[in-house]
Parts: C-alpha cells; sequence; structure tokens
C-alpha cells in the first residue's frame, strides 16, 4: 500500500530542487540572509532609539511620559488580574514604524539615484579595430589626393 510517484512527477520533482539549489548557490539566499540580518539588528538599533531617546524627549516636551500609558479593562470571568491595553507601546511601535520606513525610504531613493546616474551616462564607445583604422588612412589619403588634382 505505498505511494506510486510517476516517472513525470519524479522529475519535477528533481527539477524543482535543482532549480532551488541553483538559486541558493548564485548568491540570493545569502543576500536575503544579510539583509534579514541587518534589518532585525537596525530594527534593534531603532527600538532603543525610540524607547530611550525619542519617547523621553517628547513626553518631556509633552510633560508626560505615555511610554506607561495603559487603559485598564475590567475584571471578566474572575480573572485574578485586570487586562490592559498598552497605548504607550503602541505609539512605541507607531515610532519606530515611522522612522523605520523613512530610513528605508532614504535607502531607495539613494539606489534610485545611483542607478538612474549609471542609466545616464552612454557607454564608452569601442576603440577602433585595426582594420578600421587602416580603412580611416587609406580614405583619408584619397580625399587628399582628389583635393590636390
Amino acid at each position: 500500500m505505498g505511494v506510486e510517484i510517476s516517472k513525470e512527477e519524479l522529475t519535477k520533482v528533481k527539477k524543482f530542487f535543482n532549480e532551488f539549489k541553483t538559486f541558493a548557490i548564485k548568491g540570493n539566499m545569502f543576500d536575503m540572509a544579510v539583509g534579514v540580518i541587518v534589518g532585525g539588528a537596525f530594527t534593534a538599533i531603532v527600538n532603543s532609539i525610540v524607547g530611550h531617546i525619542a519617547t523621553p524627549i517628547i513626553g518631556m516636551l509633552i510633560g508626560v511620559d505615555f511610554s506607561s500609558w495603559e487603559i485598564a479593562l475590567p475584571r471578566l470571568y474572575g480573572n485574578a488580574e485586570p487586562g490592559a491595553i498598552g497605548i504607550g507601546n503602541f505609539l512605541n511601535s507607531v515610532i519606530s514604524f515611522f522612522i523605520i520606513a523613512f530610513v528605508v525610504f532614504l535607502f531607495v531613493k539613494a539606489i534610485n539615484k545611483m542607478r538612474k546616474k549609471n542609466e545616464e551616462a552612454p557607454p564608452a564607445p569601442p576603440e577602433p579595430t585595426k582594420e578600421e583604422v587602416l580603412l580611416a588612412e587609406i580614405r583619408d589619403i584619397l580625399r587628399d589626393s582628389r583635393v590636390e588634382r
């Protein structure tokens, strides 16, 4: 009572895994992994900036420490502790989002500017071959000999 796989299905599966192996070996997967790791580290830095620098400064300007803002929920069904909605944590997350979005926007803008600069610069014309140089010299000699007559 084993599962039978046709040769066509087996070929498709092998082809799929070979394509994946080619994709992984090309470096695309490694580039993505590095991006995810750097993104995680960057997120930790932004969260620290928001939690330890931006939120206290904004709170100082407003006069309220909103990082600890909570909306207390009533005790339901005999829960020992009431629940709470962390509005301050939500505001910290919103600030983090805008900082990360702004930095990503700056990166994309810089990359697009570099791409545009590369597209605008026309490639240098290829050097003429020896034959082309020789033909140009012959053309010039013939043109000069016609003018002298």
